[in-house]
C-alpha cells in the first residue's frame, strides 16, 4: 500500500512518484506479490470496462497482471506496461501483452485506448503529467480509472499494528497509516489523482466510485503479504524479522485470524473533445 502524506501537508519533493527506486523495487518480490496481493471487486472492473466506449484497456503499471487478468476475465483487450521488468515479465507469463517502461516516458507508437487505468500504481506517477500523458492516448469518451484498495483492519488490530511499528520503525511514516484507517485517509492521494486530471484539460470534471469488500486471512497469509508493501522490501533482514514477529504476535491474540474489510477507491473521469 502507498505511504500518504497527512492532508494539508505541503510537498515535500519526496513524494511516492519522486522514489523511482521504491518503485522500481517490487520485482524482487514478483511472485510473492502476485500470490498475495488482493484482487479488485467483480464490480468495480465492470462498472470501470462498462463506462468505457469499447474494449481497449491500457494498465498502467500493470505489475504481474492482476487487474489486466480481471480485465480481461470482463471482455476487455489488455496491454500492460510497467517500469519493472521482473513483473512485467511475469506478467508475460500469464499471456498478458507487457511492455517495459515509465508510463511518462512509454512509446504508444500510435496506438489508442478506450481506457487508461492503474490499480495501486497511480501514486508511483506524476499525476499531472500522468493525466496528460493518458488524454494523448485514449479515445474521444475514453476513461482514465485510477484504484487502490484500502485496508480497515479490525480496530483493535489496526492499534496492535500501529505499535508494532511504532517499536520497530519509529522514523517510518509507515507506522501513521495504522492510525488513521479507512477510504478517507486516501482522501489526499484520491485529490491529487483528480486534480492531475483537471489540470490536464481534457477530461470532464473526476468523480470517486467506492466498492466495499472484505477477506479473511490466516495469520501466515497476512504475513505473507507484508513483505510486498512498499517500504517493506528494501528493510534489513534482523528489521523483517522482528516487524514480522510483533506482526505475528498481534494476530495471534485476535485468534490467529482476522476479516480485512476493503474498500476499492476509483478516481475517474471521461476523456473530452472529438480528437
Amino acid at each position: 500500500m502507498p505511504t500518504i502524506r497527512p492532508e494539508g501537508a505541503s510537498p515535500s519533493g519526496n513524494e511516492p512518484h519522486q522514489q523511482r527506486d521504491l518503485a522500481e523495487a517490487f520485482g524482487t518480490e514478483a511472485e510473492r506479490y502476485d500470490r498475495t496481493r488482493p484482487r479488485y471487486p467483480t464490480a468495480m472492473v465492470e462498472r470501470i470496462a462498462g463506462a468505457a466506449p469499447g474494449p481497449d484497456v491500457l494498465d498502467v503499471g500493470c505489475g504481474t497482471g492482476i487487474a489486466s487478468r480481471q480485465f480481461q476475465a470482463a471482455g476487455c483487450r489488455v496491454l500492460g506496461v510497467d517500469a519493472d521488468a521482473r513483473m512485467a515479465g511475469l506478467a508475460r507469463r500469464y499471456g498478458l501483452e507487457a511492455e517495459v517502461a515509465a508510463f511518462e516516458d512509454w512509446d504508444p507508437a500510435g496506438r489508442t485506448f478506450d481506457a487508461v487505468v492503474a490499480g495501486q500504481t497511480w501514486h508511483w506517477v506524476d499525476p499531472a503529467a500522468g493525466a496528460a500523458r493518458a488524454a494523448t492516448v485514449l479515445r474521444p469518451g475514453g476513461r482514465l480509472a485510477v484504484f487502490w484498495n484500502v485496508d480497515q483492519p479490525p480496530p483493535e488490530l489496526a492499534a496492535a499494528f500501529f505499535d508494532v511499528y511504532q517499536r520497530v520503525l519509529p522514523d517510518s511514516p509507515v507506522s501513521v497509516r495504522w492510525k488513521a484507517v479507512g477510504p478517507d485517509a486516501y482522501a489526499a492521494l484520491c485529490a491529487r489523482a483528480a486534480d492531475g486530471m483537471r489540470a490536464a484539460g481534457a477530461f470532464g470534471e473526476p468523480e470517486e466510485w467506492r466498492f466495499d469488500w472484505e477477506r479473511t486471512y490466516t495469520r501466515d497469509e497476512w504475513l505473507d503479504q507484508l513483505m510486498t508493501h512498499g517500504g517493506h522490501i528494501a528493510l534489513p533482514a534482523a528489521t523483517r524479522e522482528e516487524l514480522v514477529a510483533g506482526i505475528g504476535a498481534a494476530i495471534d491474540a485476535v485468534g490467529g485470524d482476522f476479516t480485512m474489510r476493503y474498500t476499492a477507491v476509483v478516481v475517474t473521469a471521461a476523456r473530452t473533445g472529438t480528437a
